[in-house]
């Protein structure tokens, strides 16, 4: 409650250090009626306070204080520490009201200052007291709008910056997401064939039903430490781990045999050898790989056939496999993945039914020639 009151620190660091040098000079000085002086410099700079809340009204109110000094005793002239209550006060104007309001009360100063002249002080005046007033105050009001300037672009940054970091974590959490269905949705698809598979194969062909239960069991596996890695990668930033490396073309092989052991005939013509690619392109690359097959083993009728082959600047993707008659209850969420996927690449997707076929066709740019026929 107390805080609340008085405000923060840095509200009254400014008013009670410019109130020390003033009546430490009027003090030490002891013009005529210099208690008095005291008494309105300390007004004075207890409406500074209020600066920051009520700018238009603390600050004229304050330099209105000041320039009533030679109505109760020193002149204008006779003590130089009180044009730094002019000085602040002129700043804050600028500094704490936005648009152009500062300058009305920038304005009631000016006037006060022009009756103070007119009115109070009796010497000869000319051009050389405009100059000295606008010397004065306007610095100080100019500086008050570049600090305002300043601190609207920092806090435009600030919020730009919390815009993208929130944007990454977005981004981050939609690949994760890709990933986790690309790796769930290929596992549990390939245990659930071979899991029927072993069913219908467990009176008639017991050994068969057990190396196919067996194969159930390492997809099962591979499962478990491919989705443990994802999870590590959101919680282990630093990798100090050691996880395995993300999966990539040079998989391709194991993938194959993976579905081929599911029960689905892969007709593969790969003719991309190993080179060094971009991380994303070459685990995208396999992850559309391993989407589409298991589209085909989900919701095909017989084997898919598989064309990957690269060029110096594109890495080109093709599966086909006939569709199976009826409603599929597809969710449609791995074909959106793997445009996700593709369009982050550059690269470009298309795909739908010919002739009884579901076909889909992937482009992927490849930076700097990574990959070869």
């Amino acid at each position: 409650m107390l805080r609340r009151w008085t405000g923060p620190l840095t509200d009254w660091l400014v008013p009670v250090l410019v109130a020390v040098l003033c009546v430490a000079e009027t003090a030490t000085l002891r013009p005529d009626a210099w208690q008095a002086a005291v008494g309105v410099e300390v007004a004075a700079c207890l409406c500074l306070v209020w600066r920051r809340r009520w700018p238009l009204i603390a600050c004229p109110a304050a330099a209105l204080l000041n320039l009533s000094m030679p109505w109760f005793g020193p002149q204008l002239d006779e003590l130089a520490a009180p044009i730094l209550i002019m000085i602040v006060a002129a700043y804050s104007l600028a500094r704490w009201i936005g648009g152009y309001w500062g300058l009305i009360g920038l304005a009631f100063i000016l006037i006060a200052f022009a009756f103070d002249y007119v009115l109070v002080d009796t010497r000869a005046h000319n051009v050389t007291d405009v100059v000295f007033v606008s010397a004065l105050m306007v610095p100080p009001f100019v500086f008050g709008r570049l600090a305002r300037r300043f601190a609207e672009q920092a806090a435009e940054l600030e919020r730009q910056q919390e815009y993208v970091a929130r944007a990454a974590v977005r981004a981050e959490r939609d690949r994760i997401a890709r990933e986790l269905h690309d790796v769930i949705a290929h596992s549990v698809s390939a245990m659930v064939v071979q899991t029927a598979a072993a069913q219908d194969l467990v009176r008639t062909d017991p050994d068969k039903a057990m190396s196919l239960l067996a194969a159930t069991a390492d997809v099962g596996r591979q499962a478990l430490a491919e989705t443990g890695r994802l999870l590590h990668l959101i919680r282990d930033e630093s990798d100090e781990l050691g996880l395995a490396p993300a999966p990539g073309l040079a998989d391709l092989p194991n993938l194959l045999e993976t579905f081929r052991a599911g029960g689905l005939e892969v007709d593969a013509d790969v003719q991309v050898r190993p080179a060094p690619l971009a991380a994303g392109v070459d685990v995208s690359a396999y992850r559309v790989v391993q989407e589409a097959l298991t589209n085909a083993l989900k919701y095909g009728d017989g084997g898919a056939t598989l064309s990957v082959n690269g060029t110096a600047t594109d890495l080109h993707i093709t599966t086909s496999n006939r569709v199976r008659g009826g409603p599929t209850s597809g969710s449609g969420l791995g074909l959106l993945g793997m445009a996700e996927r593709v369009s982050m690449l550059g690269g470009t997707m298309s795909h739908g039914v010919s002739d009884g076929s579901f076909v889909l066709e992937v482009v992927i740019p490849v930076a700097g020639g990574g990959v070869a026929r």
